[in-house]
């Protein structure tokens, strides 16, 4: 977790004007975020998180290869997937990039607090600021729905791929996995902060003014997050970009209704009143749930998964 200070939320001011200049959202966005990112979504470095980012990688590339000798990830945030597969041995040599100055910073912090050495630069995924045939490796993980010209961004990533490298993007939002989570969500937050008004269960709500903060949050998060993906275009695109060996999966559909809701739930009551049961509780739900979610995957069609990972190999 990073120990900088929470950066201030932003204005009203400040998210009207993010509506009319994407970038300048997301750099807001993800600046005001950098702070408590890992702690609002649960990220960590230990076995936990490892054994989840490496399971994302190997489910849609395989294993072989390890460790890839140099690795670039675009949209690092805080450094969750590439410092997670680092740890997984996965890659060697670790380079990030994002938008957001914060993020770069937050994931440099968390690679120093894991004694890792990284090389993080501020850069936009559609232009990136590296020689061609540089990486063996380039990574994202829940990036390129933020990203205005996805196409571009493939482009790019195998621009700076060597011939024969890979790219990984995992994580990404489908149409109707979005569709449904969203909805479960805004029914949670809706539910939980109009029973909490009850006198007997005040004692379970937040203050008013991180609730209104966490409505500005979700206002913002709703002008970055730009696409939602069906399997099979998303695979046509990196195609026409230039890659081969494209192949996608997907992931989450119960786990997703579940955690969705939990996760909106956490969000909007006092931090204090979850302690170390409920969080046990939320992962095994999220494992057990992750487990029957593969099985119903021979039968139910896999656009209506919530997650859609993707990878490819540059000529």
């Amino acid at each position: 977790m990073t120990t900088s200070a929470s950066k201030p939320a932003a204005t009203a001011e400040e998210v009207e004007a993010a509506w009319n200049d994407n970038k300048l959202a997301q750099v807001l966005y993800h600046d005001w975020e950098a702070s408590t990112y890992d702690e609002k979504w649960s990220i960590s470095y230990d076995e936990r998180c490892v054994d989840y980012a490496r399971d994302r990688f190997t489910d849609v590339a395989g294993s072989d290869g390890w460790p890839y000798a140099k690795s670039l990830e675009i949209g690092a945030g805080t450094g969750f997937f590439t410092l997670n597969l680092k740890l997984a041995g996965v890659l060697a040599e670790a380079h990030v990039t994002d938008l957001s100055p914060g993020m770069v910073e937050a994931a440099k912090r968390n690679a120093d607090t894991l004694g890792f050495a990284i090389e993080g630069k501020v850069a936009d995924a559609e232009k990136l600021p590296y020689d061609d045939d540089t990486f063996d490796l380039v990574i994202g993980h829940a990036v390129i729905h933020h990203i205005p010209d996805v196409e571009l961004a493939f482009r790019e990533m195998l621009r700076v791929l060597k011939p024969g490298g890979r790219f990984v993007i995992c994580g990404e939002p489908t149409r109707y996995g979005d569709f449904v989570a969203r909805r479960l969500s805004r029914f949670t937050w809706w539910a939980t902060t109009n029973v909490t008004k009850l006198p007997a269960l005040s004692h379970w709500r937040r203050p008013q003014s991180e609730l209104d903060e966490s409505s500005r949050a979700a206002a913002l998060e709703a002008v970055v997050d730009l696409h939602t993906f069906d399997p099979d275009t998303l695979a046509r695109m990196a195609s026409r970009a230039g890659a081969v060996d494209v192949r996608t999966v997907t992931e989450e559909l119960l786990a997703a209704w579940v955690g969705w809701p939990i996760r909106t739930f956490e969000a909007a009551v006092p931090e204090e009143k979850l302690g170390f049961g409920w969080r046990m509780f939320a992962y095994k739900s999220w494992l057990q749930l992750s487990k029957v979610d593969k099985v119903l995957s021979q039968v139910v069609p896999h656009e209506l998964y919530y997650n859609v990972s993707i990878t490819g190999v540059a000529q």
